[in-house]
């Protein structure tokens, strides 16, 4: 079976290592509202508007910002997306059905859930579902994905 999107085996590992680490540590910072000065560094930002008084609001400015929760998000993507995307052991014909089913399984979840959300959560609790919904279909397709996998038996990794 031809797959030239997917990473090799060999990703998968540390793409778990990756993935529970931004997973532990977004979920502490969001439960705890935790504030630290120790990754706060200049960046640039495409657009400010942070500013109290509107005096240094604008495009392309250089401010100061905790990098922390960035960090968290990076490395729950980049971990989801190689353990999602990192070929089996055995790649065969049954589990690329059992890729694309999980794929299109865990977009059509997401979207209800979020289609719930905008139904019945507003103001800045929305703010929350919309970041959570960032990460919402990659994390639905590796649970989906894997639970087919253990399901079917054909768990040969």
């Amino acid at each position: 079976m031809k797959t030239n999107y997917l990473l090799p085996n060999t990703y998968k590992p540390f793409g778990w290592i990756l993935l529970i680490i931004g997973i532990c540590l977004g979920l502490f910072l969001f439960i705890s509202d935790y504030e630290t000065d120790v990754l706060t560094i200049n960046v640039l930002s495409i657009y400010n508007d942070d500013a109290i008084f509107g005096q240094d609001t604008g495009f392309f400015k250089v401010i100061e910002n905790s990098i922390i929760d960035e960090l968290a998000a990076i490395s729950i993507i980049i971990g989801g997306l190689m353990v999602g995307f990192s070929k089996e052991k055995i790649e065969d014909e049954f589990i690329y059905k059992l890729r694309k089913d999980s794929l299109v399984w865990s977009i059509i979840a997401n979207y209800i859930i979020l289609i719930f959300a905008i139904i019945f959560i507003y103001g800045f609790s929305f703010f929350d579902v919309l970041v959570f919904n960032m990460f919402t279909p990659l994390l639905f397709f590796i649970i989906r994905f894997n639970f087919l996998k253990l399901k079917s038996g054909s768990d040969e990794e």
